[in-house]
């Protein structure tokens, strides 16, 4: 199972990036996997990680107070992907931005459940 990032990047302060986020299981076994609640994260240098969104299977968001009217995250169930539409960045907005997803797998053997991490995507806000 893994969680590949992209959409991350240098921009001045004031305009807009899309981060997108898919879920994919490469085992051959034919195993599946669904998806409860899908994240984004961000880690400025220095700083913990901390929360910026999040949503559930059924569509309802979360958002940190510092992000609330400029992000809006949104989900394609069928695809396995999350979305973060930034507007209007701030330069403390820049960090690396992860996914993350909690994720059940179903296989022959039996099943499990996991909270799965993408490897981070950097966004730079100049200002």
């Amino acid at each position: 199972m893994q969680l590949v990032e992209s959409g991350g990047g240098v921009v001045e302060a004031g305009g807009s990036l899309r981060l997108s986020c898919t879920a994919s299981n490469d085992d051959a076994s034919g195993s599946t996997f669904s998806i409860a609640n899908m994240a984004w994260y961000r880690q400025a240098p220095g700083e913990q990680r901390e929360l910026v969104s999040e949503m559930t299977s059924g569509g309802v968001a979360q958002y940190a107070d510092s992000v609330k009217g400029r992000f809006t995250i949104s989900r394609d169930n069928a695809e396995n992907t999350v979305f973060l539409k930034m507007d209007n960045l701030k330069p403390e907005d820049t960090g690396i931005y992860y996914c993350n997803a909690d994720i059940t797998i179903r296989a022959v053997g039996g099943m499990g459940r996991g909270e799965f991490w993408g490897q981070g995507t950097q966004v730079t806000v100049s200002g």
